[in-house]
C-alpha cells in the first residue's frame, strides 16, 4: 500500500466503509454530494463500480479530479433532474441530508435516478447530544458533527425515528439500515425503536421505491 492510499484508509469514516461493503461490484453508482471523493474513491477502486460524483465546492470538485474520478460540480437540490430516470443502480447522499433544505424533493430524485438510495446521517437523538444539550446547554459537537454551530452546513437537525417517519409518510421501503454506536460499532438489526434511537450516533439506510 502506498502511502497515499494509507493516508486515504485512514481518513474512510465507518458509514463510508459500511456504503462500501453494501454496493455490489460493478454497479451503476452517483456519489451525491462526495466532498473530496474519499467514498468514490474506495468504490471504484475497490468494488469497480462506473462511479460519478456531483459535489458543490470547487476545492471537493478539485480534490476528485486530482484522483481521477469524474466528479462535476453542482447542487443535489437544483442538478439531479439533469440526470435521466433510472441512470444509476445506486445514488449515494453521505452525511449530506442534514445540509439538505428541500429533503422531500432530494430523495424524490435520488430514487427517480438509480434503483436505491443509500442515505448515512448523523442522529441527533443520540444520548450524547442529549446530555450535552441538557447539561452543557450547548450545540452538539463530535466526530460526527465536528462543526461549531456558527460555522455548521447543517440546517436540519433530526433524529433516526424521524427519519423512518418520513420514510413511512413518502411511501419509501426500507431495504437495510445499519446503525453505529459511538464506539463505532455496527449493528446489521435493523430495528427501530426507542433505544435504538438514543443508542445510535449515526445511521446507513438502503432505500427503494415499493
Amino acid at each position: 500500500m502506498t502511502p497515499s492510499e494509507t493516508n486515504n484508509a485512514a481518513r474512510i469514516r465507518v458509514d463510508q466503509q459500511l456504503i462500501a461493503e453494501m454496493i455490489t461490484p460493478g454497479s451503476r453508482v452517483l456519489d451525491v454530494g462526495c466532498g473530496d471523493g474519499i467514498l468514490l474513491d474506495l468504490l471504484v477502486h475497490d468494488r469497480q463500480v462506473d462511479g460519478r460524483g456531483i459535489e458543490l465546492g470547487q476545492e471537493g470538485v478539485n480534490g476528485c479530479v486530482s484522483r481521477g474520478l469524474a466528479v462535476v460540480q453542482g447542487d443535489a437540490q437544483t442538478d439531479l433532474h439533469n440526470y435521466p430516470d433510472n441512470a444509476f443502480d445506486y445514488v449515494i447522499l453521505s452525511q449530506t441530508l442534514p445540509a439538505i433544505f428541500d429533503v422531500k424533493g432530494v430523495l424524490h430524485e435520488m430514487l427517480r435516478i438509480g434503483r436505491c438510495a443509500v442515505v448515512s446521517f448523523p442522529n441527533f437523538g443520540y444520548w450524547r447530544i442529549r446530555a450535552g444539550l441538557a447539561f452543557q446547554g450547548r450545540s452538539p459537537n463530535s466526530e460526527s458533527l465536528p462543526y461549531t454551530w456558527y460555522e455548521s452546513p447543517n440546517i436540519r437537525f433530526f433524529t433516526l425515528t424521524d427519519f423512518t417517519d418520513l420514510l413511512a409518510e413518502l411511501g419509501l421501503k426500507t431495504e437495510r439500515i445499519v446503525t453505529i454506536d459511538g464506539n463505532g460499532k455496527a449493528n446489521t438489526r435493523g430495528r427501530i425503536g426507542h433505544w435504538s434511537n438514543l443508542l445510535t450516533e449515526q445511521a446507513v439506510f438502503v432505500i427503494t421505491r415499493k
